[in-house]
C-alpha cells in the first residue's frame, strides 16, 4: 500500500533537507550576530557567510566577489534584468528576452516597456527551444541585454545558453541565464555557460525559502535593485539573513555531490511515468522534449477536460501537482510557455506539470498512473466536449 500523500510538485518548491536544516540552526540562536556589526558576534556570522560564498562561488565556477546573495529567484531576475538596462541605458535601449520566462521577467520586461525600453522575444520552436537564427535578426546596435532561461519551469527544456551567450559576447551585449530550476540539477559553470549573469534559488534543491543569488561576471555595471546600508559590497541593501545563507549553501553542496546519481534516478522516475502515461491515457500530449529536458519534469495536457479538474481529482487521492508554474497557478489564464509552443488555448486550459524528486519511489509513480488514468476517465466521461472518435480502450 503507497503511503500517501504524495509530493510530485519540486519544481515548485523541495522540503528542506536535515542536513540543511542542521547547518543552520545555530544561526538562528546561538550565532545570532548582524554580519554587519562591528563585534565578536558580527564576526562569527560574517565568517560563516564568506564562507557559504565560497561554496557556492565554487560550484558555479565563479569568483566570490562576482556572487551576490538576494531573498530569492524574484528578486535575483529582477535585479539582472532591470539592474542591466539602466546602467546601459546610455547605450541603448533594446532588450531582448525569450517568450518562456518567468513572470519575475515578463513582468519586468512590461515595467521597463513602460520606461522607454523596447522587448522583443525569441521565437521558440514546439518543444520550447529558442531559435538561435531568429536570435540574430532581432539584435541591434542598440541592443544592450539578452536573456533566456537555463531550463524551463513549466516544461522543462533545456535550453542553449551557451549558444545564446556567444552570440552575445559576438555583438558585445551582455547576457543572463535564469538558472532557478537548473542550478543543482544540471552543471551551471558560468564560465563554461558563458553568460554574464545567473540568478538561483535555494528552495529548488531542498535549501531553504527566502533565499538565493545572483552571479554577476566582474567588469559588469548592474544598478543597484534595492538600496540600503553596506551588506553585499554596498550592491544590496538589508539585513544579511545568514541562516538562510548558510542552509543555502549546505543544500547546494549537497545537491552538486549528488548531481549527477539523483539525475540519473529521477530521470528514470520520470520515464517510466512518461511511459505509462502515453500508452494508458488516451487523448494526451507531452510537452516539452523527450531529449533535452530536465530530470523530475513531465508536462502533460490532456484533452476534452480543465487541468484544475485533474489537479483536484488527484489531490483527493493525496498526490499533489500542478497546473503549470507555481508562480501563476492561481490565474485563470492558460499557461503562456504552452502558448507559446504553439498549443491551442484549450489544450493549454488542460495541462498538468509533474515534477519529482530525489525522495519519490516507482511504488508512488505506479500509484499516481492508476489514479491519473482513473480520474482523466471520470472527468471525460462527464465533460460535454468529449466526442470519442471511433473505439477507446481504457486500461
Amino acid at each position: 500500500m503507497v503511503k500517501t500523500p504524495i509530493y510530485f510538485d519540486h519544481a515548485a518548491t523541495t522540503p528542506l533537507c536535515k542536513e540543511a536544516l542542521e547547518k543552520m540552526t545555530p544561526y538562528f540562536s546561538e550565532i545570532f550576530g548582524n554580519p554587519n556589526s562591528q563585534h565578536v558576534f558580527g564576526r562569527e556570522s560574517v565568517k560563516a557567510v564568506d564562507e557559504a560564498r565560497d561554496t557556492i562561488a565554487k560550484i558555479i565556477n565563479c569568483k566570490p566577489n562576482e556572487l551576490y546573495f538576494t531573498s530569492g529567484g524574484t528578486e535575483s531576475d529582477n535585479w539582472a534584468f532591470r539592474g542591466i538596462a539602466e546602467a546601459y541605458s546610455n547605450k541603448g535601449k533594446h532588450l531582448i528576452i525569450s517568450p518562456l520566462e518567468h513572470a519575475a521577467m515578463l513582468s519586468t520586461a512590461k515595467a521597463l516597456v513602460k520606461e522607454g525600453f523596447e522587448v522583443d522575444y525569441m521565437k521558440v520552436d514546439s518543444e520550447g527551444f529558442i531559435d538561435l537564427e531568429h536570435l540574430k535578426t532581432l539584435i541591434r546596435p542598440d541592443t544592450i541585454f539578452i536573456g533566456c532561461m537555463l531550463a524551463n519551469n513549466e516544461v522543462g527544456t533545456i535550453e542553449p545558453i551557451k549558444e545564446m551567450a556567444k552570440i552575445a559576447k559576438e555583438h558585445g551585449i551582455i547576457s543572463f541565464t535564469d538558472a532557478v530550476q537548473a542550478a543543482g540539477v544540471i552543471k551551471t559553470d558560468v564560465k563554461e555557460l558563458g553568460v554574464d549573469l545567473m540568478s538561483m534559488s535555494s528552495h529548488k534543491i531542498y535549501g531553504p525559502k527566502g533565499c538565493g543569488a545572483l552571479y554577476v561576471r566582474n567588469g559588469i555595471k548592474i544598478n543597484n535593485l534595492i538600496n540600503g546600508g553596506h551588506q553585499e559590497r554596498m550592491k544590496r541593501g538589508g539585513t544579511t539573513n545568514v541562516p538562510a545563507i548558510v542552509g543555502f549553501a549546505e543544500a547546494f553542496k549537497i545537491a552538486e555531490r549528488e548531481r549527477e546519481e539523483n539525475f540519473k534516478y529521477v530521470s528514470a522516475l520520470r520515464d517510466k511515468f512518461i511511459n505509462r502515461v502515453i500508452n494508458e491515457v488516451p487523448y494526451v500530449k507531452l510537452n516539452g522534449p523527450r531529449e533535452n529536458r530536465l530530470p523530475a519534469n513531465a508536462d502533460f495536457s490532456f484533452e476534452y477536460i480543465e487541468g484544475e479538474s485533474i489537479l483536484f481529482s488527484l489531490d483527493l487521492a493525496g498526490i499533489a501537482v500542478s497546473s503549470g508554474s507555481a508562480c501563476s497557478s492561481g490565474s485563470l489564464e492558460p499557461s503562456h510557455v504552452l502558448l507559446a509552443l504553439g498549443l491551442p488555448e484549450a489544450l493549454a486550459h488542460g495541462s498538468i506539470r509533474f515534477s519529482f524528486g530525489k525522495h519519490n519511489t516507482e511504488e508512488e509513480i505506479d500509484y499516481a498512473v492508476d489514479v491519473l488514468r482513473d480520474s482523466v476517465k471520470k472527468l471525460r466521461e462527464m465533460s460535454p466536449l468529449f466526442k470519442v472518435e471511433g473505439e477507446i480502450k481504457y486500461v
